[in-house]
């Protein structure tokens, strides 16, 4: 039986196919960028010494732009001298082959288009090596199996690979930074001034702010009962609705105050943020929603205000547990795929490190790792962030319940990596709850005088909340007055109708 087993191993093995390439392409942008030293400028903002296959060319590049660099020509002569000693030059025949690369004027014309491939084969050349990189390391298992954490870093690989050549995240000059200041202005005008970012949908909110700015980290903290994730779907919905809203007058999205919305809800269900979101549209309130207790008029709001909300780019990812690399690596799919402008996160202590927790000290180390993953996130996609947050108990123990910097629960490395840290702070909430024994007939005066004196503190409170301010690099701190229905989780901006004008018969 033995001598009938196939010996696969004894077939000649096929010959690896080569990685993709054109050395003659490289050769003839080299010669026409000696010949003409003004190509540089259109070929290395994306062009890179190491996008060539051939190791001796990228060399070659690298002088060609330092030379150019430097207000120096670049030319087979100026070059000799760097290239006399270079062991794979002499075995072309030694500098002389400088000379040869300029042998045909005719490639200048076709200068770009020789770039653009070049570029182009080197990105093929990377997704092979990413590949490579997934198979080597999905056979091996030595180390702990983790095809998760594979796939997560995989996925990373390859956004790398997709954003190669994008000139948004670079280093950019003063002219560049100077451009994009003024687009933010224009944008800021054209939204009807003070709106220079994402819009939050509140007018008090986006007039201290400017709207949400992209590659910014933004806390939106608060003890439990304030609001937290109630503001945070008003500023998803309101986003995203202005973005259609724009669309549909013509407005391209990079001018538009909206942007599509990404929303990780690692605490409630997707339904349940949508039924939030219906109820404050269709004005119904929530509980009434999910119990049924709704007429026919109510339930024609509701198909109304579902059918609105169906072309709403805004998608949520309620995965519980997510792991910040795994946040990031969605993020990235989602901007790839869906062009998302705002992100945000409910909340971040749910987020988990890459690490394994073990004690308070950990932790702290954790959560270090989740702020500094966010910030990062920020900036590699260029969209604002915001990321919820619980406040420590601290709050409940003092008289004043407002919250404060120090309350950030677990790390200060949260305060140190967000741009703008805000506070909710509903006191609405604190008088509701030492509400006294209601006063029935026989009870002493005194019971009647408590409950009307908190009657009085509850009519001061009732339907107010406030933003705090407490940090913003990009501005002043302070505080936005709003109004808040919590039978539909609607903030709205807060208007004084004791300052209004009268109104004329």
């Amino acid at each position: 039986m033995a001598e009938n087993i196939l010996r696969l191993a004894d077939s000649p093995a096929p010959e690896a196919p080569s990685l993709p390439h054109n050395v003659e392409a490289e050769a003839a942008l080299l010669g026409a960028l000696m010949i003409d030293n003004r190509l540089a400028e259109d070929v290395q903002m994306k062009l890179r010494p190491d996008h060539f296959f051939e190791p001796l060319h990228g060399r070659i590049y690298e002088q060609v732009l330092k030379l150019i660099d430097r207000n120096m020509i670049a030319s087979p002569v100026t070059l000799r001298p760097l290239f006399e000693a270079d062991e794979e030059m002499k075995e072309l025949g030694g500098p002389s082959y400088l000379a040869q690369l300029t042998g045909s004027g005719a490639a200048i014309v076709g200068a770009r288009d020789f770039a653009g491939q070049i570029y182009d084969l080197a990105l093929l050349r990377a997704l092979i090596g990413v590949g490579r990189e997934m198979v080597e390391q999905a056979l091996d298992t030595s180390e702990d199996v983790d095809p998760r954490g594979q796939i997560e870093q995989a996925e990373a690989s390859l956004y790398r690979v997709a954003e190669e050549g994008s000139t948004g995240n670079g280093v950019k000059s003063f002219a560049e930074a100077t451009r994009m200041a003024v687009q933010m202005a224009e944008k800021a005008l054209n939204t009807g001034g003070g709106l220079s970012g994402v819009t939050t949908g509140i007018d008090g909110i986006n007039a201290r702010t400017g709207g949400l700015h992209h590659s910014d980290l933004i806390i939106l903290a608060g003890r439990p009962g304030m609001g937290k994730t109630a503001l945070a779907t008003n500023f998803a919905f309101n986003a995203a609705r202005r973005l259609v809203q724009d669309l549909e007058d013509g407005i391209v999205a990079e001018k538009s105050a909206g942007a599509a919305v990404a929303f990780f809800s690692l605490e409630m269900s997707a339904d349940q943020l949508a039924t939030r979101i219906l109820a404050e549209n269709s004005g119904i309130s929530g509980e009434n929603l999910r119990m049924g207790k709704i007429s026919q008029q109510d339930f024609r709001n509701l198909a109304r205000a579902a059918a609105e909300l169906e072309s709403l780019p805004l998608y949520i990812d309620d995965t519980p547990g997510l792991t910040i690399a795994a946040l990031r690596t969605r993020a990235r799919r989602l901007k790839r795929q869906r062009s998302i402008g705002l992100i945000i996160v409910d909340y971040l202590q749910l987020l988990q490190g890459t690490g394994k927790s073990g004690g308070d000290q950990n932790r702290v180390q954790e959560i270090s790792e989740i702020s500094r993953g966010l910030k990062t996130l920020d900036k590699e996609l260029n969209v604002p962030v915001i990321a919820l947050s619980q406040l420590s108990r601290a709050v409940e123990q003092r008289e004043d319940k407002r919250p404060q910097l120090s309350d950030l629960r677990e790390s200060g490395s949260i305060e140190q990596d967000a741009d703008i840290v805000m506070f909710v702070y509903r006191e609405e909430y604190y008088v509701g709850s030492r509400e006294p024994k209601r006063p029935i007939e026989g009870d002493d005066a005194k019971v009647f005088d408590t409950h009307g004196e908190w009657a009085r503190d509850m009519e001061r409170v009732y339907g107010l909340a406030e933003l705090i301010i407490a940090k913003q690099r990009h501005g002043a701190t302070g505080k936005v007055k709003m109004r808040f229905e919590s039978k539909i989780t609607r903030f709205s901006d807060y208007v004084d109708e004791e300052h209004l004008p009268e109104s004329r018969g």
